[in-house]
């Protein structure tokens, strides 16, 4: 334990231990990058605010507590995006997915566990590693100086996220963040849909037709706002204080102002000629726009949601050209706390004003347990290979946290950025492939196929690089 200090000289204390690796937050992400960090000789110290901080979701003071689901998602490797993520870190001694397997319980293709002896399972490994410390105590401020990983999650305490907001000039890091659904391209039918931005504005072809389009005509707009009226809505928890994220107020509020609302707001059909009926003026529009530098993944612009997930999907294939889409993610609507990550992070997670500091989990604004363990895994790595005197490249796209990395570092776009669960979307296409939903499962086994290799081979690379 850390001899007692007063509180504002705490972080100064901390720092002078050069080669320590101080990580805030004992979630997901925090716990892997704990056990990374160990596991190659670094000395770590775990900060964790709970029990004596508490939140409104979490119900103890265990390291690595489940507070939403039970379930890891898919376990399939081969055809699955988090089940290749899985496998990673299965193949990286993850101690989240060592632990889970430990703990699984029948679920199908997924890999669901029993949550209070995973936690228990998670805290006792940490406890019991030599080079792992666990301090509990809330942090308020960011350190000036030392090596230190903030992964606090979506319930970062208020304090600390005040300090977050502070240096990145976020004016807001916490409320219910609606989140809007993006579809995978390849299953939009382009039959109805067309390519073109309002008013035809832009420099190049490809600003021209940046936004994809689908038209409604005013019988298909009516029942569209009638079945968005009566679906299903998610209803907040006690105890969630956060106001909604003026950005992105979901299309039910704005609906509930007027049945028109939408019409002259994100689905206004001015300044567009649907080339398939150029004659015809549609009631209205629903945009949606590139998500991803690939051009794989389209989000539906201005429809953030808090439908619940089996209402989203029969409300949104009303909307045509999208009768058959596929969705990458779903809407969603939570108390959240994540940073713009391709503006305040590099490509090694360290906030770029002050590059002491890496973020991991879900505050980078990935989404989902094994997201953020992931990031988790990936910032501890990074960390001990920095405090060992060795640079560790992030891993190539082509694998899954590769591709998570790559794009809250830089391939997602900045002014729309939100939080992602890992997906195919995010991986470079695999040259001779087909395409559409045909094709998928030769693309998805290839795409595995390619990330396992590249995976070995940067977990190679990074073992030489810390025994160097």
């Amino acid at each position: 334990m850390t001899p007692p200090v007063a509180p504002d000289r705490l972080l100064a204390y901390l720092a002078i231990m050069d080669n320590t690796l101080h990580i805030i937050g004992g979630g997901m992400a925090g716990s892997e990058a704990a056990w990374q960090a160990a596991n190659l000789g670094i000395s770590v110290v775990i900060h964790e605010m709970r029990p004596n901080v508490g939140t409104f979701a979490h119900q103890t003071g265990l390291l690595g507590e489940m507070v939403c689901s039970n379930s890891f998602r898919s376990d399939d490797s081969e055809q699955n995006a988090v089940g290749l993520l899985h496998w990673e870190m299965r193949a990286a001694n993850g101690l989240i997915m060592q632990t889970a397997e430990k703990h699984r319980l029948p679920a199908g293709g997924a890999l669901a566990v029993d949550r209070d002896p995973f936690a228990q399972s998670v805290t006792d490994a940490l406890m019991a590693h030599p080079n792992i410390t666990v301090e509990y105590g809330e942090i308020t401020a960011l350190p000036d100086s030392g090596h230190w990983i903030i992964a606090t999650g979506p319930l970062t305490s208020s304090a600390l996220g005040a300090a977050i907001a502070a240096q990145t000039g976020a004016e807001a890091l916490a409320f219910f963040d609606a989140i809007a659904p993006i579809v995978y391209h390849d299953s939009i039918d382009m039959s109805k849909a067309w390519m073109q931005s309002r008013y035809d504005k832009g420099e190049t072809e490809e600003e021209r037709t940046a936004y994809l389009n689908c038209p409604m005509d005013k019988e298909q707009y009516e029942a569209f706002i009638d079945a968005l009226m009566e679906a299903d809505k998610t209803e907040f928890h006690e105890g969630e204080t956060a106001g909604y994220f003026d950005g992105c107020l979901p299309i039910e509020v704005m609906a509930e102002r007027g049945r028109e609302t939408l019409r002259f707001g994100p689905m206004k059909p001015v300044g567009l000629t649907n080339p398939h009926q150029p004659d015809v003026k549609p009631y209205a529009v629903v945009q949606l726009r590139r998500d991803n530098k690939l051009g794989t993944l389209y989000n539906i612009v201005g429809f953030q949601t808090k439908m619940k997930y089996g209402a989203q999907t029969d409300v949104f294939k009303r909307i045509p050209g999208l009768e058959n889409a596929s969705f990458a993610r779903l809407g969603g609507i939570h108390r959240n706390t994540f940073l713009n990550s391709p503006t305040l992070l590099d490509g090694q997670m360290r906030l770029r004003s002050k590059p002491n500091i890496r973020f991991a989990g879900q505050i980078t604004g990935v989404e989902g347990y094994v997201e953020s363990a992931a990031m988790g895994l990936l910032a501890g790595r990074l960390a001990a290979a920095e405090i060992l005197g060795s640079v560790l490249d992030t891993p190539p796209a082509t694998t899954a946290t590769g591709a998570l990395i790559t794009h809250i570092s830089g391939g997602a776009e900045a002014k729309t950025f939100q939080p992602m669960n890992v997906n195919f979307g995010l991986f470079p296409p695999v040259d001779g492939l087909k395409s559409g939903r045909r094709g998928r499962k030769d693309r998805y086994k290839a795409y595995t196929d390619r990330a396992k290799t590249d995976w070995q081979s940067w977990l190679s690379a990074g073992q030489k690089a810390a025994h160097a």
